[in-house]
């Protein structure tokens, strides 16, 4: 795996303080015009848990979400993963992983595009600005994390392929390499990992190809070198390791559709309202908090993206 130069990782204490900065300027001015409206201004400096409690933010961070809830710790992040590539186990990922080959790494973007090509991630990362994006990460299993995400919309790169009017849905293909990836010899699932969106769920602004998380390039177990988020999702629809990208008229089957179709749908949306058929989708647990919570439509992110699904039954087309 290629070294990193110590000069090009921003600390977490720096880039925390970066952060602190820059929220805090908005903080202050969004403080002074509720003054004028509001008797109160609710601090930034905790943020709810499911009993209603105040709970300290991980790390002293200011970093929040767009709901304020404060982002989950370095720690947190980096070793409680799923990532069935290396192991069911959600501790052992960060050990497994830590020899994965990350560089040099290319993606072949293809199919039906008038422009295919394949790219080098650091030159994606130079090619387009990096972004902070604090997402909401909820996974089937019922937790959840607050994720500081680096990296940039995955419309950039679909526009310069330039999709024909054929393509109706974009595949997702990561590495097979058992020898580096030990949970691939589990003949359970059909390797490799499959994943797809459509084409218009695709564009959306939300859904991002990421590279790093709290200003640091990804480690393995996180998904290094370019990973999918899409957090109005559940997280497994976020493919790691991406090595294809494939523009195609079909709906793609997906690694979990191909192993439980009954309990793995193509949309993959988060839908407390649509029970797994062996456990309950209404609540989440936070990593760090004790307690639950309620799950919330589309994670939190309805008002950005429902209209992507008017008319489709959410219940059936899950």
């Amino acid at each position: 795996m290629k070294k990193i130069a110590s000069s090009e990782i921003t600390p977490e204490s720096v880039y925390l303080s970066r952060r602190r900065f820059l929220k805090g300027t908005v903080f202050s001015a969004m403080a002074a015009a509720l003054a004028a409206c509001s008797p109160a201004v609710q601090s930034q400096t905790s943020a709810p848990n499911s009993g209603g409690q105040n709970t300290p933010i991980p790390n002293g961070s200011a970093l929040v979400d767009e709901r304020g809830d404060p982002a989950n710790s370095y720690a947190d992040i980096t070793s409680y993963n799923n990532y069935y590539e290396f192991s069911q186990d959600k501790d052992a990922p960060a050990q497994l992983a830590a020899h994965l080959i990350t560089s040099p790494w290319h993606v072949a973007i293809g199919g039906l595009v008038k422009n295919p090509m394949v790219v080098d991630v650091e030159d994606l990362r130079k090619k387009y600005a990096q972004e902070d994006r604090i997402y909401r990460l909820r996974c089937v299993e019922g937790w959840s994390m607050v994720i500081p995400w680096m990296g940039f919309p995955l419309s950039k790169l679909l526009k310069e392929v330039e999709p024909t009017s054929d393509a109706k849905y974009v595949r997702f293909q990561s590495l097979l390499d058992p020898k580096q990836m030990p949970g691939q010899n589990e003949t359970y699932f059909v390797w490799p990992y499959i994943e797809g969106l459509r084409v218009d769920e695709a564009m959306n602004d939300l859904a991002i190809l990421a590279t790093g998380v709290y200003g640091k390039p990804l480690l393995p177990q996180n998904g290094a070198p370019v990973r999918l988020v899409v957090p109005w999702k559940y997280g497994f629809k976020s493919i790691k390791a991406i090595v294809k990208i494939d523009l195609v008229a079909e709906m793609p089957t997906s690694l979990w559709m191909k192993a439980a179709q009954n309990e793995y749908g193509f949309y993959a949306n988060v839908n407390p309202e649509v029970d797994h058929p062996r456990w309950s989708q209404s609540t989440e647990r936070r990593i760090g908090e004790n307690g639950r919570r309620p799950t919330l439509k589309f994670n939190g992110y309805d008002k950005k993206v429902s209209s992507l699904y008017e008319g489709l039954d959410l219940k059936k087309w899950f």
